[in-house]
C-alpha cells in the first residue's frame, strides 16, 4: 500500500497519533470519531426547488459503491444503510444549476448523513450542496461520473459559528468524465473535509479548488487525495486560503499518487495561504508519489504569506481608506476560485460573507 494511501485509511478510533488524524483537533470533533456522538438519523437534505427533466432525488437504501477506512465514514456506514440520492440521467444536459439544501437542527445531536450523486453517461449537470445554520454533521458523499459526463459540484459551507462538520466527498471518475468540484468554507468552529478522487478508466479528469476563511479559534482542514491508477488521466488542484484573528488555524493536504499503471498522467496541485493577523496558522503539506517515469507532468507548489502592505499602500495612496482597501485584496486574492462558480447569485452570496468575516476579524 501506498504512504499516501495509508493517510486516508483508519483501521480504529483515531488517537492524533495518526498521520490522517495528526493536525485534527479530536476533543472538538463532538465525538463522531469515537462513537461517542448522539448519533441521529435525518433527511436533512432536500431539493431546494423543483427538479429539471432528467433528474431524480429519492431518500433510500444505498448500496457504498467504495470501500473506506476512514473511521468517520464507517461510523456513518454502521449506522445507517439510507440516505440521499441525486441521479441525472444518461444523455441528459441540464442547463440550471441543481441546488440542494441542508436544514440545520441544532448541536444536541451528530446527524450522520449518507449522499450519493450518479452522473449518467454523457450527462451535463451543475448541483450545488448549500450548509448553513449550526448543527453537527458526519457525511458521507459518494459522486458516480460515468463515461462521459460532465458534472460539477459546488459544496457551500456557510455555516454559523458552532457547527462541526466532518466529510469526505469521494469521486469515481470512469472514461473520458469531468469531475469539477468547488468547495467554499467560510463557517463553522471545526470543518474537516477530505475532497478524493478515484480514477478508473482512461481519458478522465478532475479539476478540485477551494476557498476558505477562518478566523480567531475556527479550525479548517482540507484533505486530498488523487488516485491515478489509469492511463492518460489529468488532475488540477487548486485551494486558497486566509486566516485572522488568534488560535485560526487551517490545514491543506494535497496527496497525489501516480501508479505504475498510470502512464500519461498530467497533474499539478496548488495550494496558497494569506495570514491577515497575528496568532494565525496555516499547515499546507502538497505531496506526489509516482511510481512512473512515463507522464505528462507532476507537479506542486504552496505558499503562506502576510499581508501585502505596498498592495494596501497603493490602494490607500489613491484614495480608499484602509478597511476598503483589505477588503478589495481580499477580494482579488479569492476571485480566482469564486468566480469559476458561474452562478452570479452564490458568487455575490460568498463574497458578502467574506467581507463581513473580514470586517468582524477586524474589530
Amino acid at each position: 500500500m501506498s504512504s499516501l494511501q495509508s493517510n486516508l485509511l483508519e483501521n480504529h478510533t483515531p488517537t492524533g497519533r495518526e498521520e490522517a488524524w495528526r493536525f485534527t483537533p479530536l476533543k472538538r470533533l463532538g465525538g463522531m470519531h469515537d462513537g461517542t456522538a448522539a448519533a441521529v438519523e435525518r433527511n436533512s437534505l432536500s431539493v431546494k426547488s423543483s427538479l429539471p427533466t432528467g433528474a431524480t432525488f429519492t431518500h433510500q437504501d444505498i448500496d457504498a459503491v467504495t470501500e473506506t477506512d476512514d473511521a468517520i465514514v464507517n461510523r456513518i456506514r454502521q449506522f445507517t444503510s439510507k440516505g440521499a440520492v441525486l441521479s441525472i440521467a444518461a444523455n441528459a444536459e441540464i442547463a440550471e444549476p441543481i441546488f440542494l439544501n441542508r436544514s440545520a437542527f441544532g448541536t444536541d445531536s451528530a446527524e450522520f448523513s449518507r449522499v450519493q450523486i450518479k452522473a449518467g453517461n454523457h450527462s451535463k449537470s451543475v448541483v450545488v450542496i448549500e450548509n448553513s445554520g449550526d448543527m453537527h454533521l458526519a457525511e458521507d458523499l459518494e459522486i458516480v461520473v460515468e463515461p462521459g459526463a460532465h458534472l460539477t459540484l459546488i459544496a457551500l459551507q456557510e455555516w454559523g459559528s458552532k457547527t462541526i462538520h466532518a466529510a469526505r466527498h469521494h469521486a469515481i471518475v470512469d472514461r473520458d468524465a469531468t469531475f469539477k468540484s468547488i468547495v467554499v468554507t467560510v463557517g463553522g468552529d471545526v470543518v474537516r473535509l477530505l475532497p478524493t478522487v478515484d480514477f478508473i478508466a482512461p481519458g478522465a479528469s478532475c479539476d478540485l479548488s477551494g476557498v476558505y476563511f477562518a478566523t480567531a479559534g475556527q479550525f479548517f482542514e482540507h484533505r486530498m487525495f488523487v488516485d491515478h491508477k489509469v492511463p492518460n488521466a489529468k488532475s488540477r488542484v487548486n485551494y486558497k486560503g486566509a486566516l485572522a484573528g488568534d488560535k485560526a488555524h487551517t490545514v491543506w493536504i494535497g496527496d497525489v499518487f501516480i501508479r505504475a499503471a498510470a502512464e500519461g498522467t498530467d497533474t499539478y496541485e496548488l495550494n496558497r495561504n494569506l495570514l491577515l493577523s497575528d496568532g494565525a496558522r496555516a499547515d499546507s503539506v502538497p505531496n506526489l508519489e509516482i511510481e512512473t517515469g512515463e507522464i505528462v507532468g507532476a507537479g506542486h507548489a504552496s505558499t503562506t504569506g502576510r499581508f501585502d502592505d505596498e498592495q494596501l499602500f497603493y490602494l490607500m495612496s489613491r484614495g480608499i481608506n484602509m478597511d476598503d482597501a483589505r477588503r478589495l485584496v481580499v477580494r482579488g486574492f479569492f476571485n480566482e476560485i469564486v468566480s469559476e462558480i458561474h452562478i452570479e447569485e452564490v458568487q455575490e452570496r460568498i463574497m458578502a460573507r467574506i467581507d463581513d468575516e473580514l470586517a468582524k476579524a477586524g474589530k
